[in-house]
């Protein structure tokens, strides 16, 4: 029975390899670093000099009407403060213009505790309950029902592990959706009407940036159950 015991141990260490394997590719190309969107989105790069060019536009835009409304004060148009109102504006045109260094330096924060989780190093796996996996092995061959209990079993587990995947695939995309419009969100903030918008997307970064991390932080502990289930199925 020990080569038996051998032969499965090592099937089940096999197993959690690949699972970590796939989580340290798939999560280390899915983190906070735009390289793997610009690798199958690269017409985003080419789009951000224009999203840039349009924020800057639309600041100077409002900014020259907002002044302008300021001569229909005695009519009773409502205005904002002309200097406020070009502080603010002048603020935004260059949070717009430098958009990619501010949205940098916060996915390098939000890329921190998600490198640690990626980089952490699961428990070791306790094995020596295998003869419970020889009792399950000896069942499954005697008994049909039992294997495809097994069965559905590793499929569901499979499913659940696919969705985690394509979660944290989702979350990647929408960050980079939101990363490369961020001078058209800066340029929301220059007016006072719009700046819900702006206030909104701030959420949604940080929101994404957020959720990429519990992504991660679920598949390492969905890769860990996975091999504490392998070392002893009965425990179940």
């Amino acid at each position: 029975m020990g080569i038996l015991d051998g032969i499965v141990e090592w099937i089940a260490e096999q197993v959690m390899n690949g699972l970590d394997l796939i989580n340290s590719s798939v999560l280390g190309a899915l983190g906070c670093n735009m390289n793997t969107f610009l690798r199958y989105f690269p017409a985003a790069g080419t789009m951000y000099k224009i999203f840039v060019a349009l924020a800057i536009g639309l600041i100077l835009l409002n900014w020259v009407w907002q002044l302008f409304k300021n001569y229909g004060l005695s009519a009773g148009i409502e205005a904002e403060d002309p200097v406020k109102l070009s502080i603010r504006s002048i603020l935004f045109i260059l949070l717009a213009y430098f958009a990619d260094e501010i949205v940098n330096t916060i996915l390098k924060i939000g890329g921190t505790p998600y490198s640690w989780i990626l980089n952490s190093a699961l428990p070791p796996l306790d094995f020596a309950s295998f003869n419970s996996v020889l009792l399950t092995i000896l069942g499954i061959c005697a008994n049909g029902a039992v294997a495809l209990i097994a069965l559905i079993l590793i499929l569901i587990l499979a499913w659940n592990y696919i969705k985690l995947l394509f979660e944290a695939a989702e979350r990647y995309v929408l960050l980079g959706v939101i990363v490369y419009t961020a001078p058209v969100a800066f340029a929301m903030g220059a007016s006072q009407t719009t700046s819900g918008i702006f206030k909104s997307w701030c959420r949604m970064l940080g929101g994404q940036i957020f959720l990429l991390i519990m992504n991660a932080w679920c598949l390492r502990l969905f890769t860990s159950m996975v091999g504490s289930f392998l070392s002893n199925p009965l425990s179940l």
